[in-house]
Formats: C-alpha cells, sequence, structure tokens
C-alpha cells in the first residue's frame, strides 16, 4: 500500500514530514525481519508503528501481540513474557505460555521498553540474539521466531549512563530507529486532528461538532501540548461534552489549556516514565459514564421497565450530575479540596461495574473507561477495590 492508503486503514491523521517520513520507514522495512525501535514523547502515537510494520510484512496472517512493559508488576514480567511451568511459583497452579511463545511467528510490540528490570533485559536479549528462552522454573530450552519491536519515551542514551539499561540491549533493538515527532512539531497537524475528534464524540455523544473560530485556532496551534495527542484528544472531548455553545472561542478553549507548570506528564527523559491522568479528567470521565447510564435508565423508566429502587438510584445520580455541573474550582487554595465521598462511591461503583462486565480483566476495564492502565490501577488501589 502507498503512504495515503496506509494513513487511512490506520486512522492516522496529518501531513507533516517527520510523520510521512516515519510511516514510510515502517512500510520499507516491515518486509524484514530487522528490530526496530520507536521513539517519542508519550501520547504522540507510537502504537501505530508497530501495527504497520506487523500488517505490512509477511507475518500479517499471524499473532499480534502489544505488550506495556509499564504496566506489568516487576514479579510477574518474566513469566508474562516467556512463560512458566506449574509450581515455579507460588500461584503457578498449571503451566502458562509466555508472549514469545504464544505470538511464535507473529510480532510482539513492547511498549515502555526501558521498564524492563535489567534481569529481564538479559533474557530479552538472550531471545533477540537466538531465538531461544526458558520458562520460569523449566530448564528446557525453546525457541521461537517473533519480530520484535519495541517503543519507548524514555532517552535510552541516559538510562544507559545511569545504569538502567543495557547498551548491548539498545543497540539490539535499535537496529532500526523511528523516531514520531511530538505535536508541537506538528503545528499544521493540530487543527485537523481536532477537528477529527470533535467529529468523532460528536458522533459518539449524538451532538453536534464544536467548531473553532480563528482566533481559536491560532491558540490552538501556539499550545505547546505537552501531552500531545492523548491530551489534544481530552481537551477535544471535554469541551464537546461540557460546552453548551458549539461555537468555540479563545476564552472558552483557554479554559481547558493548563499552562505548562500546571501539566505533569511525562516526555522523552532519563527518568521512568508514568502515565498521567488528573483527577479532575478522571471527574468529567466519570460524568460522562453517569450521564450515559442515567439516560439509559430514564429510558427503562418511561417504558415502565424498571424498579423503585432502580428509580431511586437514577434520583441520587441526576443530584450527583448536579453537584458536578455546578462545582467551580477555586481559584486559589491553600490546600488541595478533598473528593468528596459521594463522589468516591460513585467512582467505585463505577469501575466495579466496567470490571464486571470485562470478567475482570483490567487492560479491558480501562479501554472502557477511557484510563490508562495504571491510571485505573492507581484507583484500584486507591478505592481498596484489589
Amino acid at each position: 500500500m502507498d503512504l495515503s492508503q496506509i494513513k487511512q486503514r490506520f486512522g492516522i491523521i496529518g501531513n507533516c514530514t517527520e510523520l510521512m517520513s516515519a510511516i514510510e520507514v515502517a512500510r520499507q522495512v516491515a518486509v524484514t525481519d530487522l528490530s526496530v525501535l520507536v521513539t517519542g514523547e508519550s501520547g504522540v502515537g507510537k502504537e501505530f508503528i508497530p501495527q504497520i510494520i506487523h500488517y505490512e510484512s509477511p507475518r500479517k496472517h499471524n499473532v499480534y501481540i502489544a505488550v506495556n512493559c509499564g504496566a506489568i508488576p516487576e514479579g510477574t514480567i518474566d513469566s508474562e513474557l516467556f512463560g512458566h511451568e506449574k509450581g515455579a511459583f507460588t500461584g503457578a497452579t498449571e503451566t502458562r505460555k509466555g508472549y514469545f511463545e504464544e505470538a511464535d511467528g507473529g510480532t510482539l510490540f513492547l511498549d515502555e521498553v526501558a521498564e524492563l528490570t535489567l534481569s529481564t533485559q538479559v533474557r530479552l536479549l538472550r531471545v533477540l540474539q537466538t531465538g531461544e528462552f526458558i520458562k520460569v522454573g523449566s530448564s528446557k530450552v525453546q525457541k521461537t521466531d517473533v519480530r520484535v519491536v519495541a517503543a519507548t519515551n524514555i532517552n535510552l542514551r541516559n538510562a544507559i549512563a545511569s545504569g538502567k539499561f543495557r547498551e548491548d540491549l539498545y543497540y539490539r533493538l535499535n537496529t532500526v530507529p523511528i523516531r514520531l515527532p511530538a505535536l508541537r512539531e506538528r503545528k499544521g497537524d493540530i487543527h485537523l486532528l481536532f477537528k477529527k475528534f470533535a467529529l468523532d464524540f460528536a458522533d459518539k455523544y449524538h451532538i453536534p461538532a464544536v467548531r473553532l473560530d480563528d482566533d481559536a485556532v491560532q491558540m490552538l496551534t501556539a499550545y505547546r501540548w505537552p501531552g500531545n495527542i492523548r491530551q489534544l484528544k481530552s481537551v477535544a472531548e471535554q469541551i464537546s461534552i461540557l460546552e453548551p455553545d458549539r461555537h468555540i472561542h479563545p476564552e472558552i478553549l483557554s479554559r481547558y489549556l493548563p499552562s505548562d507548570h500546571e501539566v505533569n506528564l511525562p516526555v522523552v527523559t532519563g527518568e521512568k516514565s508514568a502515565d498521567y491522568l488528573s483527577d479532575r479528567d478522571i471527574i468529567f470521565k466519570i460524568l460522562f459514564q453517569l450521564r450515559r447510564e442515567v439516560e439509559e435508565l430514564k429510558q427503562k423508566v418511561e417504558s415502565g421497565n424498571i424498579s423503585a429502587p432502580a428509580q431511586s438510584k437514577v434520583a441520587a445520580a441526576k443530584l450527583l450530575i448536579d453537584e458536578i455541573d455546578n462545582y467551580e474550582e477555586p481559584k486559589e487554595a491553600a490546600e488541595p479540596i478533598s473528593e468528596s465521598v459521594s463522589l468516591q462511591d460513585a467512582t467505585r461503583e463505577l469501575i466495579i461495574k466496567a470490571l464486571e462486565r470485562n470478567g475482570g480483566k483490567r487492560q479491558a476495564t480501562a479501554q472502557e473507561l477511557g484510563f490508562s492502565e495504571r491510571t485505573l490501577y492507581r484507583k484500584i488501589k486507591e478505592l481498596n477495590l484489589e
């Protein structure tokens, strides 16, 4: 496929020269088995590159597995990647295949690869060099044929200098480097992306799409976007839901663009990365979910297909939505304002329901709620849902 077809297939928006170059390199390297290292700040869309490489490669009919190395607890990462034998450790009640075994013949995407421990890096280096690995608790050497694409928002040279990443593994992964530009380097694409997100949310929530006036477009383009595309999408969603006026001018837009010192999002650095979603963002997510559930319950009330206890829950949810809608953030506060008990209860209930709907699978639950996995883990711990 040519570049325009690839962009259309994977939903990539933009015409930035650096972006087009990255896509072209991915397309060219796809027919080989070379290891690829994708770099770029958090939120730039690095996950599209391994997908392009896999589906443009001879391996496209085999398995593609994406693994977020930063979301897997340190004590289980070796088991997740390489598998384990029954009885290898407490809780290992049966033999389990790891991702390298499951992805045999296909492609394995290791996101946040810099989060791996040094001992796991040794195992990874071996399988990259020889195609061999050993399950946890086994002495049997197994073979696998896996194409590895890794990604990181960490400056690996700094990590090597500080002893956190193996130099030999870096050169093995970095056979073909692909860098994705930050959103602030793609100024011509920013408004295009915003319009796409606004249309998507208009369709999702059955509302008219918001539009920016010329001055708001200039403000949008001039903003630094420390959270990159992820932050832009969040802003588009918040404006689409919370603003009654569909015509957005700079005064409205400025409410959703925090100054750089207020945003603590991971960038390319030598420090350990962490997904970031503020409590304010989480409140917005909960509000969206509450609105959706209340609308569904209202339809049942109107049809008469709902019990009296459920009707009282509808009334309580409405009150909570009104409470959130009427809440005004203080301009100055000596101490952080604690989360209300009612909001904690609503958050707990929504997370529990989402976990039940997804059979306890946290990755699927996080995707449904619009959180990162790490944010979901944090909320589960805060709310004592473990």
